[in-house]
């Protein structure tokens, strides 16, 4: 069963959402590092068995091990291993990309560290599983568990490499079948760079699906399709189209859809799409105010509180740096959710980073307040700007425009987050809105363009709490559109 792009993004940053999704990276995600793939890597021995590495391709398994017969022992071909995989190779965007994504389990057939290494580029403690010893064990306050089924380089002797590894699997590495049973039926996998020829795995699959009788939850993977180019006449081309059509279709017997792309570059833009996507669950608040003007102090209070009151009913995640007169009610509009439905804590829709006010020490102000913003807004899909004023300094005087407000949308259009500045709330909100408008309105789609018109030029009564309430209802839905399609 084959899936559009569009539904594959939509369903993976749904499992994202919910902390199920998982990742299964084959040889394919490591082959664009720089790494050769395995019927390269298997040339030399197909020769030296007077073999046709073309004709042996979906046996390799079996080609290594013939080889390992003739030569009596294993040494040969883990130089060969060894000399490949000892290679410097750079990041991929898709494992940047993964590395990314909220996930804490990835496994893998591949022997080399380019996973690990990207999510510790995250700042991330990875957990690896590479052998039975490490099973027990585990890395503390660890945001990643890396289990490479098939081992490591760094322990080449124990690598899982002939038929006759992979027939003692079940002896040497159970519970490693055992801990992927229960992510498979437990988490939604991405398969990327993988060819589901692994007996590993066909063996897994098919258990769970007997077990479950047809029940399997829902996983997907990404082929390249069979492409005209790559063979020599038309019966060569239809003969592999039927091929990879019944792959496909047997995949769907253990619930794994497929989705066909036309070039692996395509990957790269799915795993960007699904990153942006699933950022834009998280909103940053940037906002300052002294004074609501057009509203007074209590309507004011009352929009703040009731716009992230809604948005955190839609199931979003708010971000916010405690601005003057802003941040208290945003806590007030989430607790006020919380209290009412009893489901969940406060930290799990709301982030606060209180910018300090005072150098103390080394401390410089600036800077905390830039890599406090950039901290921020890294988690952010989408930025929403509200009022942006203050007093003219510390000991009072005239109110003036907030000049932080400007300095968070210059940083949020550079790390490429959606903003949507509120020019009703006036200030430097509303400076905002009208300073960038062109930028802004080519950020949307058209439908949410006609949405964001509405909002910019909404007459809200800011003395009526109906009127306030339709208003914060646009926002809302502008918001919610953005983070379905636009």
């Amino acid at each position: 069963m084959t899936i559009t792009k569009q539904r594959l993004i939509e369903k993976y940053v749904k499992a994202l959402e919910s902390n199920t999704a998982a990742i299964f990276a084959g040889a394919g995600l490591s082959c664009a590092a720089g790494f050769v793939n395995w019927k390269d890597l298997l040339n030399e021995a197909a020769d030296d068995l007077q073999l046709n590495i073309d004709k042996e391709e979906h046996d390799l398994v079996g080609l290594a091990q013939h080889y390992i017969n003739k030569k009596r022992n294993r040494s040969t071909l883990n130089a060969v291993i060894m000399d490949q995989f000892s290679k410097r190779a750079a990041l991929t965007d898709n494992h940047k990309f993964l590395a990314k994504l909220p996930i804490n389990t990835y496994w893998t057939t591949n022997y080399d560290s380019l996973i690990e290494k990207a999510l510790e580029d995250q700042g991330r403690i990875v957990d690896i599983k590479s052998n039975q010893t490490h099973l027990p064990v585990s890395v503390a306050n660890k945001d990643a568990t890396v289990y490479k089924m098939h081992g490591d380089i760094r322990d080449i002797d124990k690598i899982i490499l002939t038929r006759d590894d992979y027939e003692r699997y079940n002896l040497t590495h159970p519970k490693f079948r055992d801990i992927l049973e229960g992510d498979l039926l437990s988490k939604t996998f991405l398969f990327l760079g993988f060819s589901f020829t692994d007996p590993n795995i066909s063996y897994i699959l098919s258990r769970i699906r007997i077990v479950l009788e047809g029940n399997s939850r829902p996983h997907y993977c990404i082929f390249k399709e069979i492409d005209r180019n790559d063979y020599d006449n038309e019966d060569e081309f239809t003969y592999a189209k039927i091929k990879q059509q019944l792959h496909i279709e047997d995949l769907s017997r253990f619930s794994i859809e497929t989705l066909l792309v036309q070039d692996y570059s395509e990957i790269t833009e799915i795993l960007e799409a699904i990153y942006k996507k699933y950022k834009r669950k998280t909103i940053f608040i940037s906002g300052s105010a002294e004074e609501y003007t057009p509203f007074n102090r209590k309507t004011g209070q009352y929009f703040l509180h009731q716009l992230s009151k809604r948005l955190v009913e839609k199931d979003f995640k708010l971000v916010s740096g405690f601005g003057l007169g802003v941040g208290p009610l945003m806590i007030n509009g989430v607790a006020e959710y919380i209290n009412e439905n009893k489901k969940s804590r406060l930290q799990n829709h709301l982030s606060i980073l209180p910018f300090p006010q005072e150098s103390s020490g080394n401390l410089k102000i600036n800077d905390v307040w830039e890599n406090n913003r950039l901290e921020m807004l890294s988690d952010c899909g989408i930025a929403l700007f509200l009022f942006g004023n203050k007093v003219e300094n510390k000991e009072g005087g005239d109110i003036v425009l907030g000049t932080g407000l400007k300095d968070e949308y210059d940083l949020a259009e550079k790390q490429g987050v959606l903003r949507i500045p509120i020019k009703a709330t006036g200030y430097m909100a509303e400076k905002l809105s009208e300073n960038h408008n062109k930028d802004i309105q080519q950020q949307f789609n058209e439908q949410n363009r006609k949405l964001y018109d509405e909002i910019d030029i909404y007459d809200v009564n800011a003395m009526d709490l109906a009127s306030i309430d339709e208003f914060v209802e646009k926002i809302v839905t502008l918001v919610v559109e953005v983070k379905k399609n636009n």
